[in-house]
């Protein structure tokens, strides 16, 4: 598949016709605050609909009840094994790279900012990891799982957002396309898949091409039941590197609310780190796993730490070496990256459940009403060899 930037934009001006159906309807019907009061008891998936529920609202759960019917089921496994095997390290690349490459597309920092609430910094963070561990269960795709219920919920918040922003004239449509448009969510999966993968590499983890393509593989299952067009999301790892490079080049460059959410990230990661001696490790790791561009664009501050951090390769190649060689080091070192991804997501959930709700108004405080023209944006210097 050939991506061009005439592809690209024509991509920046589709939504997702179902959910923003959907979405659209329980507004002009006055039935947000229901939906999302019964749908707060709806967290399994074969779990029977509350009583109530508005006709829309269930007509669409219904048809978004089922993966696509082209998943391939031993790829799926295959991934699944894949994060068992390196969760604390897809974990790290989640938080200090996926996020950061989010923070560093203006448009995306903006919409971030409207949509989360700054007194509750962890909750995007929150939301990525449940949703992330819930996708690798074994039985995420079955009756009682989580994975299905989250799916759904989450395909309606990002409608109801691009709802907002278009109802409320805050988001300049004719020089930024849709709100979360089918470019950006494609943009979304490759910072999950591939940039996750590229982190791992830099970070000296040692992965098979077949786990790597698997993990890839699931991701793009996800895109399926988030609303994003199967017609134009890259089919492979090589496809996959090259609208990455694209739409980051389009789009890449520093703005006051990506500086602001990187500064939350920090805080938010220093405040779980024990102790004070190695919250400068935090941005160490930012600045190693993006680039010194991109972390200058999201103004990362430098520590004594930049330097030691590059020697995590070494460290990473000695407990591989241990696990490789020892089934009992093997185990051992699977345990303690379950529990380090455990006591992550638990400080990050403050113990609560996200639900995904969605808004029936966007943080007035944040407004989207700064956005800047494409026509006068910022424009990037050549590929970074980073990215």
């Amino acid at each position: 598949m050939t991506y061009t930037e005439q592809s690209l934009d024509a991509l920046r001006l589709a939504g997702d016709e179902l959910a923003d159906a959907t979405v659209a309807t329980l507004f002009e019907r006055g039935e947000v605050g229901t939906f999302n009061t019964l749908m707060r008891y709806v967290s399994t998936a074969g779990q029977p609909l509350p009583e109530g529920l508005p006709d829309v609202a269930r007509e669409y759960l219904r048809t978004t009840a089922a993966p696509p019917a082209w998943v391939d089921w031993d790829e799926m496994e295959k991934a699944r094994l894949f994060f068992i095997d390196n969760n604390v390290h897809i974990s790290t690349a989640l938080s200090f790279a996926s996020m950061p490459a989010c923070y560093v597309v203006p448009h995306v920092a903006r919409l971030l900012s409207a949509t989360h609430s700054l007194k509750y910094p962890s909750k995007r963070m929150a939301e990525t990891g449940q949703f992330t561990v819930y996708l690798m269960q074994p039985d995420a795709f079955e009756a009682g799982s989580r994975f299905i219920p989250a799916a759904q919920k989450v395909r309606l918040l990002h409608a109801s957002i691009r709802y907002h922003l278009r109802r409320e004239g805050r988001w300049d449509t004719a020089a930024l396309g849709t709100p979360i448009c089918q470019e950006d969510m494609i943009g979304g999966q490759m910072m999950f898949s591939i940039q996750v993968l590229d982190a791992l590499h830099r970070l000296g983890v040692h992965m098979s091409v077949e786990g790597a393509e698997a993990y890839y593989y699931a991701w793009r299952v996800v895109g399926a039941m988030l609303g994003v067009d199967q017609d134009h999301v890259p089919r492979d790892l090589e496809a996959a590197r090259r609208f990455s490079d694209l739409y980051m080049v389009r789009h890449m460059g520093p703005s006051d609310e990506g500086a602001h959410l990187t500064r939350q990230l920090i805080d938010l990661y220093e405040e779980v780190v024990p102790g004070t001696l190695f919250d400068p490790v935090v941005s160490a790791l930012i600045r190693y796993l993006v680039g010194d561009t991109c972390a200058d664009w999201l103004q990362v501050p430098r520590t004594s730490w930049d330097t030691v951090v590059k020697a995590a390769p070494a460290l990473l190649n000695v407990l591989e070496t241990i696990e490789d060689r020892s089934p009992l080091g093997a185990w051992a070192l699977d345990r303690l990256g379950h529990l380090t991804t455990v006591l992550e997501l638990s400080s990050l959930t403050r113990g609560r459940v996200m639900h995904y709700a969605v808004p029936e108004h966007l943080k007035k405080d944040y407004g989207v009403t700064s956005v800047v023209s494409r026509t006068r944006r910022w424009t990037p210097p050549a590929a970074h060899p980073e990215w």
